[in-house]
């Protein structure tokens, strides 16, 4: 009885169907090759075979409505995904025809039926038009202030709120998991950044962050060699980044749709005096700027969130940096959002012919775009700070309207996050021209 049950157990492991007496001799085997069902040889039709199911390369391009290609968007077919490379292109394996989506935080989702073939299919995306106010750490930490954001928003056009979670001086407002911050001290937890998130999500709100990245006392404190003036950070020393770096990549993984470098610049003011950044040519200055940006964007990219940067308005009506390494073409090539602060209290006096700026908020904000979009890369969104201070509700609305006369968006500078409701229009209002 022992002996008949060893072919069968042969069998099973082999997955071939086998009688109880299979006629191999004691301890042999079939013969090579022949698949033997115990009667006469012949082969077994019925034996289970391993099948795959076949796929399709499909490979694409996602580029915006102009034709520039849109590096880090998330492409899905069936249940696969993958991401563009930088110039856009795609390619992922799908079992057959079926509905193609591609999606970037900052980016309007797009989706073609694909019908299975071998030629390249293009999706195009159109920027998200931001229209947003900035959350200052007073009106985050507030439950009834940020609340009074959130029904500003449901009762405007106001898409976007910008957060701050490091701000100048190099404080962080939340309880980061970076080790560095908490031992150099710098942080002041203020608000939870996920359930904030949460809230403005549950509004349709796009999220913004605000990093300040050179402008950092505590770090140039806790390490002065890598402080070019005082709180100043060098931009060109690389080691420094990653603080900076590490702080986006957490705050892209929180759940905001897009990180916002500000500050990325050498200094001004009497900074300039000690920091020796004027005996540098304006290559060195500008390159490690615009490599700082490059290293967020290769990081941020493939987490799905966007990148953008602040710069000096009067950078984008100058011939040169300024002596702080901004110019427009050579950051916004790193970007996805390039964002002026066009505050026309900060100009002088004289600025086209204004005996006083100030008293001129559509014609100076006006100005400050056109030069804007002259210089900046096709595939960058501008999207600039306007002033919300030292202003009636009329004329930060006459900025606000210069801005969407252009097609772009903007975002409103309040140091404590405190809007009327005056100056903001309605979705309406800005629908009806």
């Amino acid at each position: 009885m022992r002996r008949a049950l060893i072919p069968w157990l042969v069998c099973l492991l082999l997955f071939a169907a086998c009688s109880a007496d299979s006629g191999l001799p004691e301890g042999g085997s079939a013969p090579a090759g022949n698949d033997s069902n115990g009667e006469g040889g012949e082969p077994d039709n019925e034996a289970p075979t391993t099948t795959t199911t076949p796929t399709i390369q499909l490979i694409g391009r996602v580029l915006n409505t102009v034709g520039v290609p849109i590096a880090g968007a998330t492409v899905s077919i069936s249940g696969t995904t993958t991401r563009t490379a930088p110039d856009g292109f795609f390619s992922v394996s799908a079992p057959g025809a079926g509905v193609v989506t591609a999606e970037k935080a900052g980016w309007v989702s797009g989706e073609l039926a694909w019908d299975g073939s071998s030629h390249l299919v293009e999706i195009a995306l159109e920027p998200i038009t931001v229209r947003a106010l900035r959350v200052s750490a007073n009106a985050a930490g507030d439950p009834d202030h940020f609340q009074r954001l959130l029904d500003l928003a449901d009762e405007t056009a106001v898409n976007a709120l910008v957060f701050d979670t490091k701000t100048e001086g190099g404080i962080v407002l939340y309880d980061t998991s970076v080790e560095l911050a908490h031992e150099m001290g710098a942080v002041n937890a203020t608000y939870d950044p996920v359930a904030l998130i949460a809230e403005a999500k549950a509004h349709g709100l796009y999220t913004i962050t605000r990093i300040v990245s050179f402008d950092d006392a505590i770090k140039g404190a806790n390490y002065p060699e890598h402080a070019i003036a005082g709180r100043w950070i060098d931009p060109r020393i690389t080691e420094a980044w990653a603080y900076n770096l590490d702080l986006a990549a957490e705050a892209c993984q929180l759940g905001f749709d897009e990180i916002q470098l500000d500050y990325v610049r050498f200094p001004s003011g009497q900074a300039v005096k000690i920091s020796g950044q004027l005996d540098m040519s304006q290559e060195e200055r500008v390159g490690a700027v615009a490599a700082y940006l490059a290293a967020a964007r290769a990081l941020l990219h493939p987490l799905g969130c966007s990148v953008s940067a602040d710069i000096f308005a009067i950078v984008v009506s100058a011939d040169n940096d300024q002596g702080i390494g901004q110019t427009p073409e050579d950051l916004s090539s790193q970007l996805d959002a390039l964002s002026p602060m066009i505050y026309p209290s900060h100009y002088s006096n004289g600025w086209l012919g204004f005996p006083d700026p100030n008293e001129h908020p559509y014609d100076v904000t006006a100005d400050a775009i056109d030069d804007t979009l002259e210089r900046i890369e096709p595939s960058t969104v501008v999207r600039p700070w306007l002033q919300s201070f030292w202003w009636t509700p009329a004329q930060i609305r006459r900025s606000i309207q210069a801005a969407e006369d252009r097609g772009v968006g903007w975002m409103l500078w309040n140091i404590v996050s405190d809007y009327s409701r005056e100056s903001l229009p309605t979705d309406a209002e800005l629908e009806g021209g």
